[in-house]
């Protein structure tokens, strides 16, 4: 047997219709707040990457799935959506074609880190993005779009926390005092913030080495050092979420894990995950599209990777799978017509199933009951005869003769619960 590769994994029945409803709730709610689909390519040129994610993230020094293509072009597995979507932006000058350039998408994801629970080396993330808009009450709204996702997937217990960690004007003093207060503890801390230290000393926010705490937890807080303008647009945005209700909690480490970040940051975290409690994570990087080739157009967004939101459904969330109806078909004479009803009953919008192995009458209500059948049209040689089908109410075992001609609508008055 060849087995999945490692960090891969197969979304089977049962699990696959609670990935439908994320999909189906996603799709629905980002229409309903004026975004438009985009799907961009998995495979990437890795400069994208290096000069979008960040030279000094942990996505790019050691997780992307990178290497040189038969035509020598190296080539990445996009580990995030957010460079690609930018670069859509850009390559297709989306600003001028959109009424609005409110953009989302869902699609594989690929990071070689250790896989564990809600964590995969190919995992799924639903992305949004807003380009060219600066008011604060679109980051709110932004918010506003994740936190109702949550609630419209029934997931409990979550919390929101947000931060801003300033912009280019505002960010270097308070590197400096960072760098300032750590003094010698630098050497205290693990080699990777010892790294990033010196290449992004915002990084060392990220570490989640238990010996590390308590030095980090000292360290000075972002919002002490935002500039004028930061500041006032920070206070905006936590007057928005309060007028409309939704609570947040300030959290002076959360710096997200990717370089291109300015001003507002945020999370939302969920009980339902354990220590993998990060069920979405997003923040504005005004930067980015001019970075990446485009006009100097302001952006912000958030991912929501669908494994955790799957694992942290509640039980029910996918609802009843929907009413289905059997054909069982007796004698060879009776196959073409029984293979026209099952296409008639789907034509009317019906799930319909029909065993094509010739098996006995009783093999094919069995396997009517297996399937979850809620009605059973019988055809033989006596209801070919007769212009008539017998139709059996799965539920009750009840079964009449009815007209030929009145059995799918018969059919669709059982299956609906009449």
């Amino acid at each position: 047997m060849i087995a999945a590769v490692r960090g891969t994994h197969d979304i089977l029945p049962g699990e696959v219709e609670k990935w439908q409803t994320v999909e189906r709730v996603a799709h629905t709610l980002c229409e309903r707040y004026g975004y438009v689909e985009v799907r961009t390519p998995v495979l990437e040129r890795e400069e994208l990457f290096a000069k979008g994610t960040g030279e000094t993230t942990d996505i790019v020094q050691k997780e992307m799935y990178s290497f040189t293509d038969k035509g020598g072009e190296r080539v990445t597995l996009r580990p995030e959506a957010t460079p690609s979507m930018v670069r859509a932006y850009v390559e297709h000058s989306l600003e001028h074609a959109l009424p609005s350039s409110k953009l989302y998408s869902m699609g594989p994801m690929f990071r070689y880190e250790r896989p564990q629970k809600g964590r995969y080396r190919q995992f799924h993330q639903l992305d949004v993005e807003v380009f060219g808009m600066n008011d604060p009450a679109v980051d709110a709204e932004v918010i506003d779009l994740a936190w109702s996702l949550l609630a419209e997937l029934r997931i409990a217990r979550t919390e929101l926390v947000i931060n801003s960690v300033g912009h280019a004007e505002c960010r270097p003093r308070f590197q400096a005092a960072l760098l300032e207060a750590l003094g010698q503890d630098v050497k205290k801390l693990c080699q990777d913030c010892q790294r990033r230290a010196v290449t992004n000393p915002l990084r060392i926010y990220d570490c989640k080495v238990p010996a590390d705490q308590p030095i980090i937890d000292a360290l000075p807080h972002s919002v002490d050092y935002l500039c004028d303008a930061c500041a006032t647009h920070f206070a905006a945005v936590r007057a928005h979420l309060d007028a409309w209700g939704i609570p947040w909690r300030l959290s002076h480490r959360l710096v997200r894990g990717l370089d291109y970040y300015t001003r507002t940051t945020f999370e939302i975290l969920g009980e339902a995950l354990g220590a993998q409690n990060a069920l979405l994570g997003g923040g504005r990087y005004d930067g980015l599209v001019k970075n990446l080739g485009g006009p100097d157009r302001t952006g912000i967004g958030f991912a929501a990777g669908l494994e955790r939101l799957v694992l942290a459904l509640p039980e029910g969330a996918t609802g009843a799978p929907m009413a289905r109806a059997f054909v069982a078909v007796v004698g060879d004479e009776a196959r073409t017509e029984g293979l026209r009803l099952l296409r008639e009953l789907r034509q009317a919008g019906m799930a319909a199933s029909m065993e094509f192995e010739g098996r006995s009458i009783k093999a094919q209500m069995k396997r009517a009951d297996r399937l979850g059948s809620r009605a059973t049209l019988i055809v033989g040689a006596d209801e070919l005869a007769k212009g008539e089908v017998t139709l059996r109410d799965m539920r009750g075992s009840e079964q009449r003769a009815v007209p030929r001609a009145d059995a799918v609508r018969l059919t669709r008055a059982i299956l609906e619960g009449q």
